[in-house]
């Protein structure tokens, strides 16, 4: 009973999330991943194959926390957007809630969009290449950062710089320019189109979010180019960038709960070219043998490339982002070389 309460311990919020799902059945867990995003998906489905044997007590300790969790949520439906906005303001704050309430509101009607997000990047981006950059900007800033980011490097590399001052110059999306777009998606995907709500998307932090997912040279390459093209723009959205350094920003519990949800081989990798002072941050959240390990580990180590590190780093503040937007912790910040 104690090796298998240890074991649930260890499981990720993902891998909590995979034997969830694995408990309902097939028919209620379809039921529940159509209602994710890609992302989500893939996430969930790689966690799910690779779980193993799950022991009874694990399952049970899952399902008891998860019992826990609804017994604090009101039982009242979301009757009206008007319940909604409140709702998640409250919980929130407006600046953060908007940009959900937008997407929540707007993903009712918005088939021709929400298609996009399971297209592969390259797919995306062939489909829209000819389309005009405004017209580009608004589709990149309704989707996920990474996604769009992929796309926004699958695109030709002379307008890559226009769309992104686009993107970080949109203020909002007026309800006839959402209907064109949908218009125009849903005649490349035989559906329905209905009138679209108004929805807040783009600006400067949507701009920083999309760089953040960026491979390092494509992203310091446009940084470069889009300073050249407006120093100030390019300035406000670098201040607004989170990066790896900065997450000796963020506080001790937050640390505490990030290095819950990563992989040691993933953060070992990303160390490996991270400050001293973030080292020291990391170590410092740890169990003192965990900590000793974790020392011992990045000694042994021997040579990473670049390439590698930035993956992982990036891989990590993916999470990180991600925590945020829902609350679980607060960020405190916007080759073959080998270190």
């Amino acid at each position: 009973m104690a090796n298998e309460a240890k074991q649930t311990k260890k499981l990720t919020g993902i891998e909590r999330t995979a034997v969830l799902l694995m408990t309902l059945g097939e028919q209620d867990a379809a039921e529940i991943m159509k209602l994710l995003n890609p992302k989500e998906v893939q996430k969930i489905g790689e966690a799910m194959a690779g779980l193993g044997s799950v022991g009874r007590d694990t399952v049970d300790d899952v399902l008891s926390e998860f019992c826990d969790t609804v017994d604090e949520q009101t039982a009242l439906g979301i009757g009206n957007e008007e319940y909604l906005r409140n709702v998640l303001i409250n919980a929130l704050g407006e600046d953060k809630a908007g940009n959900i309430i937008d997407r929540i509101l707007m993903g009712h009607d918005a088939k021709g969009l929400e298609t996009l997000k399971w297209m592969e990047a390259r797919s995306v981006a062939e489909l829209i290449r000819l389309e005009h950059p405004q017209i580009i900007s608004i589709i990149l800033s309704y989707l996920e950062s990474d996604h769009a980011a992929e796309i926004l490097a699958a695109l030709p590399e002379n307008m890559q710089t226009d769309v992104l001052i686009r993107i970080a110059t949109l203020d909002g999306i007026q309800p006839a320019a959402l209907h064109e777009l949908d218009e125009m998606l849903e005649k490349q995907f035989a559906g329905n189109s209905d009138s679209l709500k108004s929805a807040g998307m783009g600006g400067i932090k949507t701009a920083a979010n999309l760089l953040n997912f960026l491979d390092s040279a494509l992203e310091n390459q446009m940084m470069e180019k889009l300073k050249e093209a407006d120093e100030e723009l390019g300035q406000n959205i670098q201040d607004l960038m989170f990066v790896f350094d900065n997450l000796i920003d963020v506080d001790d519990r937050g640390i505490q709960a990030l290095l819950r949800e990563i992989s040691s081989e993933n953060l070992i990798v990303a160390l490996k070219g991270a400050d001293e002072e973030v080292k020291e941050k990391i170590i410092k959240n740890m169990s003192k043998r965990a900590a000793e390990m974790l020392r011992d580990d990045l000694e042994a180590k021997g040579p990473v490339r670049l390439s590698e590190v930035e993956a992982a780093q990036k891989e990590i503040l993916s999470i990180a982002r991600r925590m945020a937007e829902s609350g679980e912790i607060s960020l405190g910040g916007g080759g073959d070389d080998f270190v």
